[in-house]
């Protein structure tokens, strides 16, 4: 390989040329992670996770108010489903919940409408 600056031949391996000193070849950039591996990104960003179970966890918690309660199981089953065709993906933690809150949120949601057809 010959040095662009003052052509004396160097070994191809050489990064610096062995006469004046010049750079010849950038050296190879350290290996990076992919980025849905990278931990930062998964705390900020819901890479790799299901949007089932995004869905799911988003809804347990608005099944306090209790008409969210039923949709939130639905998206719970749903993303249990998928995160087990899918085991690469995380979010099962939001998916259990999100069937948990589901399952009180419906449980006061029956309770309210068994009292209102008793007072009748």
């Amino acid at each position: 390989m010959f040095c662009y600056k003052c052509g004396a031949t160097n070994d191809e391996s050489a990064n610096y040329c062995k006469e004046c000193g010049v750079l010849m070849r950038q050296p190879a950039p350290p290996p990076t992670r992919p980025f849905e591996e990278d931990p930062a990104m998964r705390i900020l960003l819901p890479v790799g996770r299901s949007g089932w179970a995004i869905a799911a966890g988003y809804l347990g918690l608005f099944s306090m108010v209790l008409v969210f309660a039923p949709f939130a199981i639905l998206c719970s089953i749903i993303a249990i489903r998928d995160l087990k065709m899918h085991p690469k993906k995380c979010g099962m933690g939001r998916a259990i919940f999100g069937l948990v809150m589901g399952v009180l949120g419906t449980a006061g949601l029956v309770g309210i409408a068994l009292v209102g057809l008793s007072s009748h």
